[in-house]
């Protein structure tokens, strides 16, 4: 059952099968298997070493290493540690028009690979007629990926409605020097465990990692890194640079140690998971793996062999082809039980909805395989609803499980709060669950994920900083990133030392910070923010592996920092002492509108600087509304000033009765209370007191039912 073996002995082999894809460890060996369905002739390229140049070669060529569109091999004397590359040796005739499918004389790494390795001299391009080229290469590994000892990890299962997301970047958070840490601690998974603290005293329930699966740091323009990690090449194995054990199993082991002391502080992991493109480009771009197999299975293609390039990367996967529909539920399953993830956020997730032409899917059998999949049932499941080529899904994403980033959150609130008019009806909606959007009646308001910023556009404090985009760094003539931000400077662009134009930004950013998490949803803040962290203007970050995207630990140092993370803190732990402080505990049906009074478990009031008398016009730039539900017995009254200038408004009487008091629990225009759960020893207020709300405010009352 062998075949010839050249540059060494040969090994002993037998069929193997294709029951499990990729490299699997059996009793007797390792088996094989990787899809490749117009092969006629395949190799399995077996390495001494990431830099070695001249590896042992099995050939297959009988029908009994192939299973229809699959091959596979079981290597009877190979062991966890052996690195290893497929390669087409010859193709069958092309089954498209044409169009090749797999391309021959490439060595690949294993699209199942849970390690990839590099060479010290790595790279991107191969030549498949230089022996260079297998020196340089990537290549896969074989790893016993149950190897690993997880004692009692107990996952935290934190509600949608507790939870806080915390989206993050592993290298970023801890990658400074300000950090504090070791240098071979920064910026990798140990480094994130030394910072769990932070995390913990900041009250979040939730980390969203950008991404961690191996992607390629080259794939960017010349000079620049890839830091974001929007570039993957391999979906089963952890990024090897955030590992500070670059040992055969170091990246694994690191990064479930990661998981499981997150776990034990109760907090979440959520992956960033990009599904949409992988780094090898159009076809222009590198072959290290899919191209490799089977173009055609693994991304869209138009009829002239180019790449469908919906992702803005490229190329495009095809979602809805069967070999990546089954690769895609193996990928998350993978994550989710061998690695324990919590959830995943998926890159560009409408993409999915497009069928293996690139026609948008009404129903997407990809994305509704998700939402029914048994392993995934306790996962948090998020989408970013649209794609970069003009697909918006909000609110339209196949299944009842799928949670959506909120656009139209994002930018109404942002719009509102910036003095926009036209915008107070859109605003109301926004945060009371943006019921005109998810308008069915079995969505809960979680299903909308709540944000004002994300690592993709303005950091909160460029968001009040800034009016246009400065990414003159990115050396892209400031073509790249957005430029509908709906940004404001208040009078000076860029940094100020003007301690009136300071002190609103200041506010402005605490609005925001205050609207996100007072508001129906799933909520979302951005790493740095909560020390008004700044990209100084760069709104698309996706290149700067520098202290432009590092977290600054030396944020101490900056008044406006420490009163911001103290205000984020106080806005965080006061949401379970007082339940009805946040607005997050009502639920809607589909009758809820701008005007309705009707909630499920709760009634809304909505007022003006008058009671019962709010202003709707376009020209509105501010609202009061008054939360309530005799079952709690205690009621919340949050009164919101857009406008440039202080409104004098009128407290309207308590549900609880009219004698009730009201308490003030927040004022962003002035500084934070340090505690400010001990919610009654603040100022007394009783209805039809008269009170001023600065410009640009936002106020929170408390009345007990006593």
């Amino acid at each position: 059952m062998t075949d010839h073996i050249a540059n060494g002995p040969k090994h002993v082999i037998s069929a193997g099968h294709c029951r499990h894809m990729g490299a699997t460890i059996e009793n007797d060996g390792v088996n094989f298997a990787v899809w490749c369905p117009d092969a006629r002739v395949m190799e399995l390229l077996l390495f001494s070493a990431p830099d070695d140049g001249n590896p042992e070669v099995i050939t297959l060529e009988s029908d009994l290493f192939r299973s229809s569109y699959y091959w596979h091999v079981k290597v009877l004397d190979a062991r966890a540690g052996q690195i290893y590359a497929w390669r087409v040796r010859e193709r069958a005739a092309s089954k498209l028009s044409g169009v090749a499918s797999s391309i021959p004389g490439f060595a690949l790494i294993d699209p199942y690979s849970s390690r990839v390795v590099f060479p010290e001299g790595y790279r991107r391009f191969q030549d498949p007629d230089s022996e260079l080229s297998l020196r340089t290469c990537a290549k896969s590994a074989v790893v016993d990926i149950d190897d690993y000892e997880w004692g009692l990890d107990i996952r935290p299962g934190i509600s949608l409605r507790k939870t806080i997301i915390y989206e993050m970047h592993v290298r970023g958070f801890t990658a400074s020097q300000t950090s504090g840490l070791e240098e071979g601690v920064r910026g990798t998974y140990r480094g994130l465990i030394e910072k769990i603290p932070y995390l913990v005293e900041l009250g979040i329930t939730a980390v969203e990692l950008l991404p961690v699966y191996q992607f390629d740091v080259h794939d960017a323009r010349p000079g620049m890194k890839n830091y974001w990690g929007y570039s993957p090449m391999s979906f089963f194995a952890p990024h090897e640079s955030y590992s500070s054990d670059r040992s055969l199993m170091g990246p694994l082991n690191e990064f479930r140690d990661m998981v499981r002391a997150l776990h034990r502080n109760n907090i979440e992991v959520i992956l960033d998971v990009v599904y949409n493109h992988t780094s090898e480009g159009d076809e222009c771009g590198p072959i290290y793996c899919f191209k490799g197999y089977d173009q055609n299975g693994y991304y869209i293609r138009e009829q002239d062999g180019r790449y469908a390039n919906y992702s803005g990367c490229g190329n495009t996967f095809n979602g809805n082809s069967p070999v990546v529909r089954a690769l895609i539920q193996d990928s998350l399953i993978f994550w989710k039980d061998k690695m324990h993830v919590d959830g995943f956020r998926f890159d560009l997730a409408a993409i999915l909805a497009r069928d293996q032409d690139g026609n948008p899917l009404s129903l997407s059998p990809t994305l509704l395989d998700i939402d029914a999949n048994h392993h995934l049932a306790d996962a948090k499941i998020i989408a970013e609803p649209w794609d970069a080529g003009g697909l918006y899904a909000l609110g339209r994403i196949s299944g009842s499980k799928w949670r959506e980033w909120n656009g139209r959150f994002r930018d109404d609130v942002r719009r509102f709060m910036r003095g926009d008019n036209g915008m107070v009806k859109d605003f109301v909606n926004r945060i009371i669950g943006s019921p005109d959007i998810y308008n069915e009646r079995t969505v809960d308001p979680q299903k909308s994920l709540n944000f004002i910023t994300c690592h993709d556009g303005f950091t909160l404090r460029d968001l009040v900083t800034y009016t246009r985009k400065r990414n003159e760094a990115n050396g892209e003539d400031c073509r790249d990133g957005t430029d509908e931000n709906f940004s404001a400077n208040y009078g000076v662009e860029g940094v100020t030392n003007d301690p009136h134009i300071r002190s609103l930004r200041l506010r402005q950013c605490k609005n925001f910070m205050a609207l996100t998490l007072l508001s129906l949803g799933t909520t979302m803040i951005c790493m740095g923010d909560e020390v008004l962290r700044t990209q100084n203007g760069n709104n698309n970050a996706y290149c700067q592996d520098n202290d432009t995207s590092y977290f600054d630990w030396s944020y101490e140092d900056d008044p406006d920092a420490v009163e911001m993370l103290r205000f984020t803190k106080g806005m965080i732990r006061m949401r379970d002492p007082a339940p009805a402080a946040n607005l997050r505990r009502v639920s809607f049906n589909t009758q809820v509108s701008f005007l309705s009074k009707a909630l499920r478990d709760w009634r809304l009031q909505w007022h003006g600087v008058k009671p019962f008398q709010p202003d709707w016009s376009d020209q509105s730039h501010s609202i009061g509304m008054l939360v309530y539900s005799a079952a709690y017995g205690l009621y919340a009254y949050v009164f919101v000033n857009a406008w440039w200038e202080d409104l004098t408004v009128e407290l309207p009487p308590s549900p609880a009765g009219v004698r009730n008091p009201w308490f003030s629990i927040i004022d962003t225009s002035k500084p934070a209370d340090p505690e400010p759960e001990h919610l009654f020893g603040n100022r007394r207020f009783h209805a039809g007191d008269i009170f001023r709300v600065p410009s640009r405010t936002v106020m929170l009352f408390i009345s007990p039912n006593v």
